[in-house]
């Protein structure tokens, strides 16, 4: 039992920790030697904590047999995307120029996650400047799919989505502003929610500047696990108070009135003329009859577009991508980021000053509108990507390659324009890789997109298990 004990929801670690059925020094033996394992050919951890992870786990113990009080993570292991701080850490975010940045302070996700008790065991991949759906950099060099390793792990927090379905510990942060949480929990099989703007705080202390406004009102912090009960959890953690982000707000997680006894939840398979792969469209069909069956009131609809503010994250997102991410990679960045970019604008016809301008105005008519449509359906199941799990490289080969990866995930890039809460929850595999479906919510309503996917995940089961029952990674 307690070599398995990896195996186990962040749930079920922190309540065996309490009741003192397993130590959190036991639990971090039986993770550290899955990562031994299995790490060295998959390459999603790039900094290993284990010494001072193991301490803090002795205390953990300490603390547990003394009877002191003890947080809802305490004695977990948790790991760090490589693009936030962690005091006293580097912060590289893939680029090796940044490799000696030392964080001065942690950031309020990690303050978050420790004050409830969680053991950082170690820092995950990400590619360079965190702007690609997929790992890879010249820092660590690339992350492998557990699944494959043909196919992408997904990025930016590909890093992130390899040990989480790895078996790594069991819960994996990750942050999100075009589908960087999404993208790799469909590529690996994992659950996943991407907040509402202001629900989890955010600050990076060793940035030298503020971002730019786009990218505060559509960049937000997450985490990436492998059941929904642990999405739950950690979400919920991390969505403490913290002053140092002014946009953060105080909203309750769980404590809502109750909703009516039957959710309406409207259902789409719109692709807006881009090619969907049939067995994608056949499972939104799959999780809708789920919904239907655990009581929620489900129908197709026709939603406001979400090609339309795809469009614009390319369009607006981007003229702050060249103003301000551009000479950064042009600086110390690679050959292949500094060309993906310019991919990038070219599929954005990257809005000038007066344009960006305009652009911000008009996101909130779209955001109104989405809005109203909510109101009325409070959940929106979708597709996530319109195409299965790609290769590792995709987004590097053309720049016709490139904008087909991203037309595939209109449904990405377009929630993130509107700032909206969405997760995406395992449903099965497609041409033997995994894939998910998207479940759109109201602001700051993660709680119904979470029962949602509970509802789905209670009836596919927990797809990281099949995985391991494989024999490269039993």
């Amino acid at each position: 039992m307690k070599n398995n004990l990896w195996k186990l929801s962040a749930c079920e670690m922190a309540q065996g920790i309490r009741e003192k059925l397993f130590s959190s020094e036991e639990v971090m033996a039986s993770v550290f030697s899955r990562i031994d394992a299995h790490n060295p050919r998959l390459n999603s951890i790039v900094d290993d904590y284990r010494e001072e992870a193991l301490t803090v786990a002795r205390e953990a113990d300490r603390a547990v047999s003394s009877g002191e009080e003890v947080g809802e993570l305490h004695g977990v292991p948790v790991t760090i995307k490589s693009n936030v701080d962690v005091e006293g850490k580097p912060t590289p975010n893939g680029l090796p120029a940044f490799a000696d940045l030392i964080a001065p302070a942690d950031s309020p996700i990690v303050s978050n996650l420790m004050k409830a008790g969680a053991i950082i065991i170690g820092r995950t991949n990400t590619p360079e400047l965190s702007m690609r759906l997929t790992t890879d950099n010249p820092l660590h060099g690339r992350t492998f799919n557990p699944w494959n390793e043909d196919a992408s792990p997904g990025g930016s927090s590909g890093g992130a989505s390899s040990a989480a379905a790895a078996g790594f510990g069991p819960i994996h942060h990750g942050n999100d502003i075009g589908g960087s949480l999404r993208c790799p929990a469909f590529n690996c099989g994992l659950a996943t929610v991407k907040p509402t703007f202001g629900r989890i705080p955010t600050w990076l202390p060793s940035g030298t500047a503020e971002r730019g406004m786009l990218a505060q009102l559509m960049s937000v912090q997450g985490a990436i696990c492998r059941e929904v009960r642990d999405v739950r959890l950690a979400t919920r953690i991390m969505a403490q108070a913290d002053p140092r982000d002014p946009f953060w707000m105080p909203v309750p997680f769980d404590d809502w009135p109750d909703e009516p006894q039957s959710v309406r939840v409207g259902v789409t398979q719109e692709s807006y003329g881009y090619p969907i792969h049939p067995e994608i469209a056949a499972s939104i069909e799959r999780a809708a009859d789920y919904l239907s069956d655990s009581g929620y009131a489900v129908e197709q609809v026709k939603t406001p577009s979400v090609v339309e503010a795809a469009e614009c994250w390319f369009k607006y997102l981007g003229s702050e991508m060249e103003a301000f991410l551009m000479p950064v990679a042009r600086e110390n960045g690679s050959e292949t980021i500094q060309q993906i970019f310019e991919w990038y604008f070219q599929m954005g016809a990257v809005a000038e000053a007066e344009i960006y301008r305009i652009g911000i105005k008009e996101r909130t008519a779209m955001t109104r509108e989405w809005n109203i449509f909510l109101e009325k359906y409070p959940l929106i199941l979708s597709p996530y990507f319109l195409q299965p799990t790609p290769l590792w490289d995709c987004d590097a080969k053309s720049y016709e390659d490139t904008k087909a990866l991203f037309q595939s995930g209109i449904y990405s890039t377009g929630i993130n324009w509107l700032s909206l809460p969405a997760g995406v929850v395992p449903i099965g595999t497609v041409n033997s890789l995994p894939a998910g479906v998207q479940i759109i919510g109201r602001r700051f309503r993660e709680d119904l997109i979470l029962d949602a996917m509970q509802a789905i995940e209670d009836r596919t089961g927990v797809l990281t298990k099949e995985l391991w029952a494989r024999d490269d990674m039993a």
